[in-house]
């Protein structure tokens, strides 16, 4: 999955079965229209794969990497190990401990190695956090994300009207 001009965020999973949490990252990125690109790269099963992604995102043209992880969630920070790009962690949900073995694994990087990290499942703020991390830089990617919050305002303003309203009502 690639978008017709050149990929400026990767988005790598360790596994298919992450799609659904990082799919969020893949709609914010196309909201903003930020080039991506969309891997399974398995720190475990694949890892000569991992490193050689790690190694030539630079070069190819990467700004930022988001990777999910469940479980032993090792991918994350064995990107950064191997990059000089920011990567933010995605801690995927699972049913054994509900995903915080994963949050830990992925949060706790040692020090020189960082990563930045969301909330367990949340894909969307990796993409959005990708997007501002770009917008440093890009005046035009700015403004779109400025809009973006204020449309988040004007939407949570209208929500507490709505509720208002119905307390409102529900006392008469």
């Amino acid at each position: 999955m690639k978008s017709q001009n050149k990929s400026i965020v990767g988005i790598i999973m360790g596994s298919d079965s992450d799609w659904p949490t990082l799919k969020t990252a893949t709609d914010i990125c196309k909201q903003f229209s930020v080039p991506h690109e969309v891997h399974v790269v398995s720190a475990h099963r694949t890892p000569d794969d991992m490193a050689k992604y790690a190694k030539s995102a630079y070069k190819k043209g990467l700004k930022v990497i988001i990777a999910g992880a469940g479980g032993a969630a090792h991918l994350p920070g064995m990107i950064a190990s191997q990059t000089p790009l920011p990567v933010i962690g995605v801690p995927i949900r699972t049913e054994t401990l509900s995903g915080m073995d994963s949050l830990l694994s992925i949060v706790q990087m040692p020090g020189g190695v960082p990563v930045a990290t969301v909330a367990i499942g949340a894909g969307k703020n990796a993409g959005l956090l990708a997007v501002e991390i770009l917008a440093i830089s890009n005046a035009k990617l700015m403004d779109k994300l400025i809009e973006y919050k204020r449309l988040l305002i004007a939407e949570s303003r209208k929500k507490d009207i709505s509720l208002n309203k119905e307390i409102k009502l529900s006392l008469k």
